[in-house]
């Protein structure tokens, strides 16, 4: 008896099978694919771009996709991002124009199926408008668990940006605030931890165009101080210069720092310097500030830290003042000799007369210390009564209190 093969005398009926089979399989992959998995977008090296630079964007998917296409969701359109055999795109030289939302899908050759697009990436171009100015309130120097207020502000702009780099170079943005009438912005940050310590910048944009930024703007230091214990601040030269002299101030301290700043009147006076070994054995750093001018009176701090923690400083040094005599903010000599005839300066401008003060006066309270320019000003002969001692203050002031006794007349 003959009995019929069920699949026929040439196998086609296999293949078939084989082929149904395949192609089930095939779609149950791609349907997974699509339904579960989807690729991502990333850009490199930043999604943030200045004006005229470069960026790539990469689509990342964990199947053997064959072909990838970028698309621009927002902004205005770029026609020439079609697609591309490889899954990385390069825009640039960027212009406004390449600023927008990008997304990116995949593509199978054998199902002609693309797979599901992949979540938005903002594309940011800097440097279309002038950087905004950026200041901290009330100090960049500020102690653990206080606030600091970063305020932005352009004429032009309505809406600002605030990005911190920390001490690894990471950069995160903190904050986005729109306002009115071109009006600053404020950013409150604190209570400040380590964390939060960092270089702040700021950007500003225009509410209706978010993807077109501005240059950043200059960097502002955001500082933790009293971590540790303060250093001490000297004059080489003493507190007390004439102008064209040099001055170098010294900052030591018991502490093991590597790295010391100098402050003037609250400003940064630039880089820190790093510490060496003095004759004793302390840590110090010398500051050579060149041969003293005007410029250089004021009052002086210094601070410790160590390199690995640039944001995290000591406690202030107690305050250095420093005055540079000789000129127009020169002061008067610290000692007098009362059986001896001193030049004493009279104001350009105010009437060649005797003047008095007298201790006695309640408005002589207010005089505390002058300061004089022998080469500018007309001189006048006096004898100096004994000094009388004046109200304390918290913090050590070199002052001169004057009596001029009106019994010694000009001759």
């Amino acid at each position: 008896m003959r009995v019929q093969r069920p699949w026929g005398p040439s196998g086609q009926a296999i293949s078939d099978v084989v082929f149904l089979l395949g192609f089930c399989v095939s779609l149950r992959i791609w349907a997974a694919v699509g339904e579960y998995d989807k690729p991502s977008l990333s850009a490199w090296p930043s999604p943030m771009v200045p004006l005229g630079q470069t960026v790539t964007l990469q689509c990342h998917f964990r199947s053997p996709l064959k072909r990838f296409r970028l698309f621009k969701t927002d902004g205005t359109s770029l026609p020439e991002l079609h697609g591309n055999h490889f899954n990385t795109f390069t825009l640039g030289p960027v212009t406004r124009e390449h600023a927008g939302s990008y997304t990116c899908s995949g593509f199978s050759r054998s199902l002609a199926v693309f797979s599901r697009r992949s979540d938005p990436l903002k594309i940011v171009v800097t440097g279309v408008f002038t950087k905004p100015s950026i200041s901290a309130h009330p100090s960049p120097l500020m102690r653990a668990g206080e606030n600091v207020t970063l305020r932005c502000h352009s004429p032009l702009l309505d809406k600002f940006i605030l990005h911190q780099e920390n001490s690894t170079g990471h950069f995160q943005r903190r904050g986005e605030m729109l306002t009115r009438g071109h009006a600053p912005a404020d950013f409150i940050i604190g209570p400040m931890t380590l964390a939060s310590a960092g270089t702040y910048r700021c950007y500003g944009s225009l509410r209706h165009s978010p993807y077109k930024w501005s240059a950043p703007s200059d960097p502002v230091d955001i500082v933790i101080t009293g971590l540790s214990k303060k250093p001490s601040l000297s004059a080489q030269e003493g507190p007390v210069v004439r102008s064209g002299e040099n001055v170098t101030l010294v900052c030591s301290s018991e502490s093991t720092f590597d790295q010391f700043h100098l402050l003037r009147d609250g400003e940064n006076l630039g880089s820190p310097l790093a510490g060496g070994r003095s004759p004793h054995g302390a840590l110090q750093a010398e500051f050579p500030l060149g041969p003293g001018t005007p410029d250089h009176s004021g009052v002086y701090r210094c601070y410790g830290s160590f390199t690995h923690s640039p944001y995290s400083w000591s406690d202030s040094s107690d305050p250095l003042f420093l005055s540079v005599t000789g000129s127009t903010t020169s002061t008067c000599p610290s000692t007098m000799d009362p059986h001896t005839t001193e030049d004493v300066a009279v104001m350009e401008g105010e009437p060649n007369e005797d003047r008095t003060v007298n201790s006695e006066d309640p408005a002589a309270e207010d005089v505390i210390y002058a300061h004089l320019n022998h080469g500018t000003l007309s001189k006048r002969l006096f004898t100096p009564a004994p000094l009388s001692p004046m109200h304390p203050f918290t913090e050590p002031i070199i002052y001169e209190e004057l009596n001029v006794n009106q019994d010694h007349a000009e001759p």
